[in-house]
């Protein structure tokens, strides 16, 4: 009987597949929040540090950009999306091929710089002559090139710094400035990744499901709505009283009314209308039409 259960259980294995859910992978915001692609996960807290690859390409919509690899690692889920940041990139190993002949030198340093906020990536770039050079050309183009990566890094945030990468400006500048020592054919900014993030960086990863999500928003909401029904910070309802009374005319019972109809400042009810004023439970026309023109006598 015992084999015949254990048969009947190996029948009933559950399929995985089944199990897991789709979630949308979403670019960071140097990216514009576009949607990478889909990846299952049987539990959220799986898909934290999944590292993506999509083609520059399909996220910047730029046809010279197909081999230009981006990797995107998710360090958050909210709901069914992954959120993602910047992890690295790479160049396709044909296009590399390519860039390099017979005759001609190579220069491929690599550099760990910093960013503003205080990120360390490690940078590759890929440099190459019409003709061959000797060693201390070669020794001079590396360290010239190091002083501009580095100046670049250290005046730009992570994201301004990635789009500088990425599309053409760090080259550009690269390009300008060996150009004093010896003319580059090409350069690339072949492969970066991030080694470390700064220490007062808030990166910790988030899992909030759909419920979760929806609670959040609520609460975002009433908070919204109760900064705007509160009054301004350091004006308690007695000292909004208090500054009501100076108005000609208002004692503390009518300071107390106007309190209570939703008026925390004078700029407030400067900008009410009469009729505004009336709505107020307890403030008649004419009184209304005095607070009125004394709050705005002398303009």
């Amino acid at each position: 009987m015992a084999r015949r259960k254990s048969r009947r259980a190996s029948r009933r294995v559950k399929d995985k597949w089944k199990s897991k859910s789709w979630y949308t992978i979403v670019a960071p915001d140097m990216f514009e929040g576009a949607k990478v692609g889909e990846t299952p996960a049987a539990e959220p807290e799986l898909l934290l540090g999944r590292v993506s690859e999509i083609s520059l390409q399909d996220l910047a919509g730029d046809f010279s950009k197909v081999h230009v690899k981006i990797k995107l690692r998710v360090n958050a889920v909210r709901g069914g999306e992954c959120r993602t940041q910047f992890y690295g990139h790479d160049m396709t190993s044909d296009f590399i091929r390519r860039l390099t002949r017979r005759r001609r030198s190579k220069i491929e340093p690599a550099f760990e710089v910093s960013t503003k906020e205080g990120y360390r990536l490690r940078v590759k770039v890929l440099s190459v002559t019409n003709k061959r050079i000797n060693s201390s050309i070669k020794k001079s183009l590396r360290e010239k090139q190091r002083e501009i990566i580095e100046e670049m890094a250290a005046k730009s945030t992570l994201s301004q710094f990635v789009q500088k990468m990425l599309f053409g400006s760090l080259v550009s500048s690269i390009k300008r400035e060996c150009k004093t020592i010896y003319p580059l054919r090409t350069v690339e900014i072949c492969k970066s990744k991030i080694i470390s993030i700064p220490e007062d960086e808030d990166v910790e990863d988030l899992i909030l499901t759909e419920e979760e999500l929806e609670e959040e928003e609520e609460e975002e909401m009433v908070e919204e709505e109760e900064e705007e029904a509160e009054p301004e910070k350091g004006t308690s309802k007695p000292e909004v009283m208090e500054e009501f009374q100076k108005i000609d005319g208002v004692g503390p019972t009518m300071a107390e009314k106007l309190y209570d109809g939703g008026f925390r400042t004078l700029d407030q009810l400067k900008e009410a209308s009469e009729e505004d004023l009336t709505q107020i439970d307890g403030v008649g026309a004419a009184f209304s039409k005095k607070i009125h023109k004394a709050l705005h006598e002398g303009e």
